[in-house]
This record gives structure tokens, sequence and C-alpha cells, in this order.
């Protein structure tokens, strides 16, 4: 399983949109193309849209207690959490091995000079997994304007960029689409 996914957390003011409609919007986009597309990867693509993050991240917490009994189905976790302004790569917490590759399917991404591949993904919905091994990724992108929005009543649509949209779903769709299509699972 390759586990794409976004939450919705607009919980005081605001609509959500960037914090963290994006980043479900993202990971249904990238699931959308590459239905669109006719790809069938070898494993399966799977999105989670998460709730209950800001109240302690109960739904991941009950996903994961759920599902944990077949960690060793799950290849990567990805969670996107910081808007989806222009995008500059992927924090990434798995071995150097696992590292190696995920910088390899990065260099896939040259054409929108997206390349980067950080230290340590971020994810409150994503952590459990991590903590029990699971390689995952977290998207990065420009966020100097991120807490101009965050959890205010700017947090609307109009802070929104469908180009710079297009480009963090298009870094999903890569990363999801090859890790997933890949003969054997990422090292661990």
């Amino acid at each position: 399983i390759v586990l794409v996914s976004g939450h919705l957390d607009s919980w005081d003011v605001g609509q959500g949109a960037m914090d963290d409609g994006g980043g479900a919007f993202i990971s249904w986009e990238a699931l959308s193309l590459i239905k669109d597309l006719g790809l069938r990867p070898k494993r399966t693509l799977r999105l989670v849209l998460w709730t209950g993050e800001e109240q302690g991240g109960i739904g991941a917490k009950q996903y994961y207690q759920l599902h944990k009994e077949n960690i060793s189905n799950f290849d990567i976790v990805m969670e996107s959490d910081e808007g989806t302004f222009k995008p500059s790569g992927l924090g990434f917490t798995g071995n150097a091995k696992a590292r190696d590759i995920v910088k390899e399917v990065m260099t896939l991404l040259q054409p929108i000079n997206v390349t980067d591949v950080y230290d340590n993904a971020d994810g409150t919905d994503i952590d459990y997994w991590m903590r029990h091994g699971v390689p995952g990724a977290s998207l990065r992108n420009d966020i100097n304007k991120y807490f101009w929005f965050h959890h205010s009543q700017g947090d609307t649509m109009t802070v929104q960029d469908p180009n710079q949209m297009n480009l963090c779903a298009a870094v999903w769709t890569v990363v999801s689409y090859v890790i997933a299509d890949m003969e054997e699972m990422l090292p661990r």
C-alpha cells in the first residue's frame, strides 16, 4: 500500500482551504490523474483524508489501530500538511537505501525543478507508521506565507494558487505512482 493523504481540520475559523484542504486536494488529484491516465501500478494506492488532527490526531490513531496488523504491506505513507505553495521537494524518513531510491524518483521532477529530498518527514497523521519503520514522506514547499493564513479567517480558497497546487499534485502523483509500481517495496 502506498498511502497518500491530507486532513480536514478547519476547526476554529476560516474554511481550511490551505490548512489542510490543499493537502487533501492534491492527494485526491494524484489518484485521479493516475486513473485518468489509465495507469495501474503493481501495488495499491490508497487515499486517506484524515480527521481529528487538531484534536490530538484521533483519526490517525484510530486508522493505525485498525490497520497496524498489516504494517508490512505499507510501502510508504505520505502526508501534505503545510499548504500547497510552490513545492521544493519531499521530507523523507527512512533508511539510507530507501532515501537513495526516493532521491532517484525525485530526479523525474527535474523539469519542474522539484528534486530536493530533506531529512525527516513531518506529519501528525503518518507519525504512527514512521515510528514503526514505515518510510514516510511529506511535501516541502515555500511556507513563507503559510502562517499569514494558518487557522485564520484568511484561510479561504483565494489563498490557493491553481498553478502551485498543480505542481504539488504533480509531485504527489509522480512519487506515489513510481513507488507503487516498483518491482520491490522500499527497503526498511
